[in-house]
């Protein structure tokens, strides 16, 4: 009697082994998927703003921005037909940010994720001499090579800092980091952000506000927020990075 159940034992044992094994690698699987394509960590959707999913890896996103940047139609087009009407929208809103004394022709500038560089063209045409851009693709002599998240400066470094491409940036949190640390004590920094339409395929996420953004600068308080028209984006946010207080 024993030896008859010990090999129905073992037959139905190792039936159970044979189907449960394929479906616990097909659970495997579907959650390494999971992990590949999903936001990364630290940048997961969150209220006003969330992030795009479908980035295999850092190297993907960059990949995919660098499509945009190294485009030769485009290229030819922001060098060409849409130069001198880009620097000419540029430099109203840099002399209207001039006359609110939030930039001055003495100010240190970085234009961020500036392409070919327009708004660093348009800063110094407005009298900001010390002005220069960071793009993925350098541009010279306006645009320097460098990841707005990982800025190549060092700490204190600006007094203005503008960028057009939050939209852009697939980790917020670094992409306001660095401008908060490369920015002066009194530095003043300006974005301008789409809140009221989606922004391109090459935007990495997406904002319904600017509280995420008010809650990012930890270290910078509010100047104003307004409505522009700016290539697509029709927000402006300025921030002013709070001054050290000594103490007594």
């Amino acid at each position: 009697m024993k030896t008859k159940t010990k090999p129905l034992f073992l037959k139905y044992f190792f039936f159970s082994l044979f189907v449960s094994i394929p479906i616990l690698l097909l659970f495997s699987f579907q959650s390494l998927r999971r992990k590949t394509t999903d936001p990364p960590p630290g940048n997961q959707p969150s209220g006003d703003l969330r992030i795009r999913p479908g980035y295999t890896s850092y190297e993907a996103y960059l990949q995919l921005q660098l499509n945009k940047t190294l485009n030769p139609k485009l290229r030819k087009i922001w060098t060409t037909r849409d130069w001198d009407r880009k620097i000419n929208v540029f430099a109203q809103f840099f002399q209207d940010l001039k006359q609110k004394q939030l930039l001055k022709n003495e100010s240190k500038a970085l234009c961020i994720g500036a392409r070919v560089g327009q708004e660093v063209e348009a800063l110094r045409r407005v009298g900001v001499a010390d002005s220069v851009g960071i793009d993925l693709v350098p541009y010279p002599p306006l645009v320097l090579k460098g990841d707005f998240h990982n800025q190549p400066f060092k700490n204190d470094t600006f007094d203005f800092e503008f960028s057009n491409v939050f939209d852009h940036a697939l980790y917020p949190d670094k992409f306001v980091g660095e401008i908060e640390r490369t920015l002066r004590p009194g530095g003043v920094c300006v974005l301008h952000v789409a809140l009221s339409r989606r922004s391109d395929k090459y935007s990495a996420n997406d904002l319904y506000s600017v509280r995420p953004l008010t809650e990012m600068f930890g270290r910078s308080e509010v100047v104003h927020v307004r409505t522009v028209d700016g290539f697509g984006l029709d927000t402006e946010v300025v921030f002013r990075k709070k001054k050290l207080i000594g103490r007594s």
